[in-house]
């Protein structure tokens, strides 16, 4: 496990071999699909992976086998998740200089010294949100915007809060120029969720808190919410899922983790 400092926005995620394929680190910045669409993929058509790749100059062999590299051979099984990932061009949310490197299985840098993703991490995470389309997700954490345009390729409404106006600003556009129009970015404490605009189906978290905030989960739908964060201590956290069923909540614990805190009101103080 690896240990990135805090103002990297980070995560370390230790697997079982059996599941995983091994021990792993990443970095986390944190619609139906494009103009509504749902995120169908397959087609005989061009990914919009593969085909922002050519005309980037990229490694297009790299594009058509990263997905059953990096993620089908670690466990990841969701075909959903794994076709969104296959869709969202990646590349789009990183500076022009790290764009040779955006189908890397590694976190990359983005303004305001944060970090883009590493796309197990996403991949896990989404997994865990058991998304089937017709979902409203609250995405605490945009960084990059580059989550909640997976989001988008999987549910129907993606509402996403970010501390940092400046990376509020950037993940807009660029989640807008790819033509998704059912994100919407929000600038705010993640940590207290949206209560206006409540109830969730779905809430991620792409920060560690010291516990379940209790604003997340009145948030959560009452049939059928799932809540996926981080939980413990500033130097490691376990990966929750929280399940709703009326007043009762039931939690299971995944992977170890250790991401940078969820500062807010609900959370670790500033």
């Amino acid at each position: 496990m690896r240990y990135i400092s805090a103002p990297q926005r980070s995560q370390s995620v230790l697997a079982s071999a059996s599941t995983r394929g091994g021990a792993v680190s990443a970095e986390v910045s944190g619609v139906m699909g494009r103009g509504g669409l749902g995120g169908s993929g397959g087609g005989s058509g061009v990914s919009p992976c593969l085909a922002a790749a050519r005309r980037s100059g990229l490694d297009t062999e790299q594009i058509m086998s990263w997905i059953d590299e990096q993620l089908v051979a670690r466990g990841i099984r969701d075909a959903r998740v794994l076709d969104a990932m296959r869709r969202v061009p990646r590349e789009a949310f990183v500076p022009e200089a790290s764009q040779p490197l955006a189908y890397t299985d590694r976190a990359l840098p983005i303004r305001s010294g944060q970090t883009i993703s590493q796309p197990f991490m996403v991949a896990v995470m989404t997994e865990a949100l058991m998304l089937r389309g017709p979902e409203r997700v609250l995405e605490i954490g945009t960084g990059s915007g580059y989550q909640a345009a997976i989001l988008a390729e999987l549910a129907t409404e993606v509402v996403t809060i970010e501390r940092w106006p400046e990376l509020a600003d950037a993940a807009r556009a660029t989640i807008l120029s790819l033509g998704y129009t059912n994100v919407e970015v929000i600038v705010g404490d993640g940590s207290l969720g949206l209560a206006a605009r409540a109830p969730f189906d779905r809430i991620l978290v792409t920060a560690g808190a010291p516990r379940v905030p209790d604003a997340l989960t009145r948030q959560l739908s009452q049939s059928g919410g799932r809540l996926v964060i981080p939980v413990g201590s500033p130097d490691q956290q376990w990966l929750k899922v929280i399940s709703r069923e009326g007043d009762r909540l039931d939690e299971t614990t995944l992977d170890a983790c250790v991401f940078v805190p969820l500062v807010g009101a609900d959370a670790w103080p500033e």
